[in-house]
């Protein structure tokens, strides 16, 4: 098989990139042609804070072409979609080698152990020599496959949570986890013994994997839309996004905390540490609890 491989400016990366599926493209990826220099951009699409343009400063578009489609005629497609006095695109053909693409995509998620006490295991490694039983003592092994939802359990924020909600949860506490992504925070918490768990994300496909997830687990979590949330708080509130929301939402997250109950932030790096601890001053006396790689998980007990 061959990709198209091409430049392209931030304005038009989302127009080249369904003109080139109608062409005919398989799949077409977008990256930051920076990536890995010291010109590198991070783009992240925050809840409630997306950014206009899904796209870099310089991207790189690449297109996986079906067998015997000439490149020319796909690229061709691109000259039309532009400004008219745009040059012309250039563009180049590179070669992918056959591979076994489930096997190398699958060989990429190994089982991953956090702390003492939690494994995230693929279910194609279920059966792997070194991962503990379904049923161990004081184990929680969370099978998780990655999918379309954040979170297979490999990023430290995700590592920072699980780490205190192993240290946390004593049982029979109500949690909250905003933001879930695929649950793997919600589906921990219930396997640590919490009693009941709501899990939120503004994404419809992170609450359908949630609910996917937790029944592959043979746990139940209650997912919803933000707007489907029950009122009324919870022992533990967690929350595993990013900086910018978490200071938006700080009125509505510590309002969710029961008096006395604990909230539990992350996807926080420590140069942003005390600006979300002040944006819940009000409410929360938020610390950090601890760091890792540059991140942090705050947590606080909320006053009574």
């Amino acid at each position: 098989m061959r990709e198209l491989v091409l430049s392209c400016p931030e304005a038009l990366a989302e127009a080249w990139s369904d003109a080139l599926l109608e062409a005919g493209a398989l799949a077409v990826s977008v990256e930051d042609a920076d990536g890995d220099t010291a010109h590198e951009q991070a783009l992240f699409g925050e809840p409630g804070i997306e950014p206009e343009v899904l796209a870099w400063r310089h991207n790189r578009i690449v297109a996986l072409l079906p067998d015997g489609q000439d490149p020319a005629q796909i690229a061709a497609v691109l000259d039309d979609s532009g400004t008219p006095d745009r040059e012309p695109v250039h563009w180049s053909v590179r070669e992918v080698p056959d591979e076994d693409w489930v096997r190398l995509t699958q060989s990429q998620f190994g089982p991953i152990a956090v702390g003492d006490r939690i494994w995230i295991v693929p279910s194609w490694h279920r059966q792997d020599e070194g991962v503990p039983p379904a049923v161990a003592d004081g184990i929680v092994r969370i099978e998780l496959d990655p999918g379309l939802a954040f979170g297979t359990g490999s990023h430290p924020t995700t590592h920072l949570c699980l780490e205190w909600l192993s240290s946390h949860v004593r049982g029979g506490e109500t949690v909250l986890d905003y933001g879930c992504g695929s649950g793997i925070l919600a589906i921990a918490a219930r396997m640590l013994g919490a009693a009941r768990v709501h899990a939120v994300d503004i994404d419809e496909q992170a609450v359908l994997a949630t609910e996917r997830n937790a029944a592959a687990n043979h746990v139940r979590i209650d997912a919803w839309l933000p707007d489907g949330l029950p009122d009324g708080g919870s022992r533990i509130v967690v929350a595993n996004i990013l900086s910018n929301p978490l200071m938006v939402l700080a009125p509505m997250l510590a309002a969710r905390v029961e008096p006395g109950g604990s909230l539990v932030l992350s996807g926080v790096l420590e140069r942003q540490a005390d600006e979300v601890a002040a944006a819940y001053a009000p409410w929360v006396a938020l610390e950090v609890w601890r760091a890792r790689d540059g991140w942090v998980c705050l947590a606080g007990r909320r006053n009574a």
